[in-house]
Protein backbone atom coordinates (compact mmCIF):
# COMPACT_ATOMS: atom_id res chain seq x y z
CA UNK A 1 0.00 0.00 0.00
CA UNK A 2 1.72 3.56 -1.10
CA UNK A 3 2.08 6.25 1.16
CA UNK A 4 -1.01 8.96 2.00
CA UNK A 5 -0.25 11.86 -0.14
CA UNK A 6 -1.26 15.44 1.41
CA UNK A 7 -1.52 18.54 0.07
CA UNK A 8 -1.20 21.78 2.67
CA UNK A 9 -3.50 24.50 2.02
CA UNK A 10 -2.02 27.46 4.54
CA UNK A 11 -1.09 31.26 4.16
CA UNK A 12 1.06 31.12 7.22
CA UNK A 13 4.57 29.70 5.91
CA UNK A 14 6.03 28.97 9.52
CA UNK A 15 2.78 26.46 10.11
CA UNK A 16 3.42 24.64 6.55
CA UNK A 17 6.47 23.99 7.28
CA UNK A 18 6.22 22.30 10.53
CA UNK A 19 2.82 20.34 9.30
CA UNK A 20 5.69 19.11 6.34
CA UNK A 21 8.08 17.90 8.59
CA UNK A 22 6.01 16.30 11.05
CA UNK A 23 3.75 14.18 8.48
CA UNK A 24 6.93 13.49 6.35
CA UNK A 25 8.72 11.90 10.01
CA UNK A 26 5.86 9.63 9.39
CA UNK A 27 6.32 6.34 7.74
CA UNK A 28 2.92 6.18 5.35
CA UNK A 29 2.65 10.07 4.78
CA UNK A 30 3.97 11.99 1.90
CA UNK A 31 3.70 15.54 1.65
CA UNK A 32 3.17 16.64 -2.32
CA UNK A 33 2.62 19.95 -2.39
CA UNK A 34 1.84 23.22 -0.31
CA UNK A 35 -0.71 25.27 -1.29
CA UNK A 36 -0.39 29.24 -0.28
CA UNK A 37 -4.05 30.52 -1.00
CA UNK A 38 -7.80 28.91 -1.72
CA UNK A 39 -6.62 29.60 -5.71
CA UNK A 40 -3.79 27.84 -5.31
CA UNK A 41 -5.33 25.12 -3.15
CA UNK A 42 -7.78 24.25 -6.18
CA UNK A 43 -5.26 24.46 -8.71
CA UNK A 44 -2.60 22.05 -6.75
CA UNK A 45 -5.67 19.82 -6.17
CA UNK A 46 -6.35 19.50 -9.88
CA UNK A 47 -2.86 19.01 -10.69
CA UNK A 48 -1.34 16.70 -7.61
CA UNK A 49 -4.68 14.33 -7.14
CA UNK A 50 -3.65 14.58 -3.67
CA UNK A 51 -5.47 12.05 -1.34
CA UNK A 52 -6.19 14.12 1.69
CA UNK A 53 -5.96 17.76 1.72
CA UNK A 54 -5.24 19.67 5.00
CA UNK A 55 -7.55 23.01 4.30
CA UNK A 56 -7.71 26.21 6.43
CA UNK A 57 -10.14 28.28 6.39
CA UNK A 58 -9.40 32.38 6.47
CA UNK A 59 -7.44 32.51 2.88
CA UNK A 60 -6.79 34.52 0.69
CA UNK A 61 -8.15 35.01 -2.94
CA UNK A 62 -10.34 32.53 -2.24
CA UNK A 63 -11.19 30.82 0.96
CA UNK A 64 -11.21 27.34 2.32
CA UNK A 65 -14.51 26.68 2.26
CA UNK A 66 -15.24 27.76 -1.53
CA UNK A 67 -11.88 26.20 -2.33
CA UNK A 68 -13.71 22.86 -0.62
CA UNK A 69 -16.87 23.31 -2.75
CA UNK A 70 -14.60 23.94 -5.62
CA UNK A 71 -12.92 20.88 -5.17
CA UNK A 72 -15.46 18.51 -4.38
CA UNK A 73 -17.06 19.96 -7.16
CA UNK A 74 -14.24 18.77 -9.58
CA UNK A 75 -15.38 15.36 -8.55
CA UNK A 76 -12.19 14.59 -7.36
CA UNK A 77 -10.64 11.88 -4.93
CA UNK A 78 -9.18 13.79 -2.18
CA UNK A 79 -10.57 14.03 1.46
CA UNK A 80 -10.77 17.36 2.77
CA UNK A 81 -9.68 17.97 6.31
CA UNK A 82 -10.06 20.92 7.89
CA UNK A 83 -7.19 22.37 10.16
CA UNK A 84 -8.20 25.60 11.63
CA UNK A 85 -8.13 27.81 14.86
CA UNK A 86 -11.74 28.47 14.63
CA UNK A 87 -14.40 25.99 16.65
CA UNK A 88 -17.25 27.92 15.70
CA UNK A 89 -20.24 25.98 15.19
CA UNK A 90 -21.39 28.28 12.16
CA UNK A 91 -17.91 27.30 10.24
CA UNK A 92 -17.99 23.53 11.46
CA UNK A 93 -21.62 23.00 9.74
CA UNK A 94 -20.64 25.13 6.02
CA UNK A 95 -17.25 23.36 5.79
CA UNK A 96 -19.06 19.88 6.32
CA UNK A 97 -21.54 21.01 3.64
CA UNK A 98 -19.54 22.40 1.69
CA UNK A 99 -18.04 18.58 1.47
CA UNK A 100 -14.97 19.02 3.78
CA UNK A 101 -14.87 14.91 5.55
CA UNK A 102 -13.05 15.86 9.20
CA UNK A 103 -12.29 19.24 11.13
CA UNK A 104 -9.61 19.76 13.26
CA UNK A 105 -8.39 22.71 15.67
CA UNK A 106 -4.65 24.12 15.55
CA UNK A 107 -4.19 23.17 19.20
CA UNK A 108 -4.64 19.85 18.51
CA UNK A 109 -1.56 17.29 19.30
CA UNK A 110 0.52 16.59 16.77
CA UNK A 111 -0.51 12.89 17.15
CA UNK A 112 -3.98 13.60 16.55
CA UNK A 113 -3.83 15.22 14.15
CA UNK A 114 -2.12 12.10 12.24
CA UNK A 115 -4.77 10.20 13.36
CA UNK A 116 -7.04 12.69 11.89
CA UNK A 117 -5.54 11.92 8.36
CA UNK A 118 -5.42 8.43 8.63
CA UNK A 119 -9.07 8.48 9.44
CA UNK A 120 -10.21 10.31 6.82
CA UNK A 121 -8.44 8.34 4.26
CA UNK A 122 -10.14 5.06 5.19
CA UNK A 123 -13.21 6.83 4.54
CA UNK A 124 -13.91 7.75 7.71
CA UNK A 125 -15.28 11.38 9.15
CA UNK A 126 -13.33 12.71 12.01
CA UNK A 127 -14.61 15.80 14.11
CA UNK A 128 -12.21 17.04 16.73
CA UNK A 129 -13.92 15.58 19.89
CA UNK A 130 -15.42 18.75 21.86
CA UNK A 131 -17.36 20.07 18.84
CA UNK A 132 -18.96 16.80 17.70
CA UNK A 133 -21.63 16.89 20.00
CA UNK A 134 -22.41 20.53 19.04
CA UNK A 135 -22.59 20.64 15.38
CA UNK A 136 -24.83 17.49 15.70
CA UNK A 137 -27.17 19.58 17.94
CA UNK A 138 -26.44 22.09 15.55
CA UNK A 139 -27.85 19.79 12.60
CA UNK A 140 -30.67 18.79 14.29
CA UNK A 141 -31.89 22.33 15.09
CA UNK A 142 -31.08 23.81 11.43
CA UNK A 143 -33.54 20.58 10.18
CA UNK A 144 -36.04 21.74 12.45
CA UNK A 145 -36.03 25.09 11.87
CA UNK A 146 -35.57 25.12 7.99
CA UNK A 147 -32.90 27.37 8.72
CA UNK A 148 -30.27 27.88 5.42
CA UNK A 149 -26.69 28.27 6.56
CA UNK A 150 -25.85 29.82 3.07
CA UNK A 151 -24.67 33.85 2.65
CA UNK A 152 -27.78 35.17 2.05
CA UNK A 153 -28.13 33.10 -1.18
CA UNK A 154 -25.13 34.46 -2.57
CA UNK A 155 -23.76 31.69 -5.77
CA UNK A 156 -20.22 30.87 -5.84
CA UNK A 157 -19.23 33.45 -8.04
CA UNK A 158 -20.61 36.23 -5.75
CA UNK A 159 -19.17 34.54 -2.74
CA UNK A 160 -15.85 34.49 -4.63
CA UNK A 161 -16.12 38.31 -5.88
CA UNK A 162 -17.12 39.21 -2.09
CA UNK A 163 -13.64 37.62 -1.13
CA UNK A 164 -11.90 39.85 -3.27
CA UNK A 165 -14.01 42.91 -2.92
CA UNK A 166 -13.49 42.62 0.65
CA UNK A 167 -9.99 42.18 0.50
CA UNK A 168 -9.23 45.65 -1.36
CA UNK A 169 -9.07 44.37 -4.57
CA UNK A 170 -10.40 46.44 -7.74
CA UNK A 171 -13.28 45.64 -10.50
CA UNK A 172 -10.44 45.41 -12.76
CA UNK A 173 -7.83 43.30 -10.97
CA UNK A 174 -11.23 40.65 -10.12
CA UNK A 175 -11.81 40.86 -13.33
CA UNK A 176 -8.60 39.41 -14.80
CA UNK A 177 -8.39 37.50 -11.84
CA UNK A 178 -11.65 35.54 -12.70
CA UNK A 179 -11.47 36.36 -16.31
CA UNK A 180 -14.84 38.37 -16.64
CA UNK A 181 -15.47 41.71 -17.62
CA UNK A 182 -15.08 44.70 -15.82
CA UNK A 183 -19.24 44.65 -16.17
CA UNK A 184 -19.77 41.28 -15.08
CA UNK A 185 -17.71 42.00 -11.72
CA UNK A 186 -19.94 44.82 -11.21
CA UNK A 187 -22.83 43.38 -11.90
CA UNK A 188 -22.20 40.53 -9.84
CA UNK A 189 -20.68 43.21 -7.05
CA UNK A 190 -24.11 45.14 -7.19
CA UNK A 191 -26.40 41.52 -7.11
CA UNK A 192 -24.52 40.43 -3.73
CA UNK A 193 -24.83 43.62 -2.18
CA UNK A 194 -28.64 43.96 -2.86
CA UNK A 195 -28.79 40.11 -1.40
CA UNK A 196 -27.14 40.93 1.55
CA UNK A 197 -28.86 44.69 1.99
CA UNK A 198 -24.86 46.14 1.85
CA UNK A 199 -24.78 49.48 0.72
CA UNK A 200 -20.91 50.02 0.94
CA UNK A 201 -17.33 48.59 0.71
CA UNK A 202 -17.08 48.89 4.89
CA UNK A 203 -20.03 47.15 5.48
CA UNK A 204 -18.83 44.15 3.01
CA UNK A 205 -15.74 43.63 4.90
CA UNK A 206 -17.36 43.80 8.33
CA UNK A 207 -19.34 41.04 7.35
CA UNK A 208 -16.67 39.04 5.37
CA UNK A 209 -14.65 39.36 8.52
CA UNK A 210 -18.12 38.27 10.47
CA UNK A 211 -18.74 35.42 8.26
CA UNK A 212 -15.03 33.90 8.23
CA UNK A 213 -14.24 35.00 4.68
CA UNK A 214 -11.64 37.14 5.55
CA UNK A 215 -9.41 37.39 8.52
CA UNK A 216 -8.79 40.66 10.44
CA UNK A 217 -5.12 40.79 10.24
Amino acid sequence: MGKIRVLICDDHTILREGIRLLLNAESDMDVIGEAVDGRDAVEKARALNPDVILMDIAMPLLNGLDATRQIVRDNLNARVLVLTMYESDEYVAQMLEAGAVGYVLKKVASSELVYAIRAVQRDESFLYPSITKRILEDYLRRGQSGQESTFGGLTDREREILQLVAEGHTNKDIAEMLSLSIRTVQNHRAHLMEKLGIHDRSELVKYAIKKGIIELK
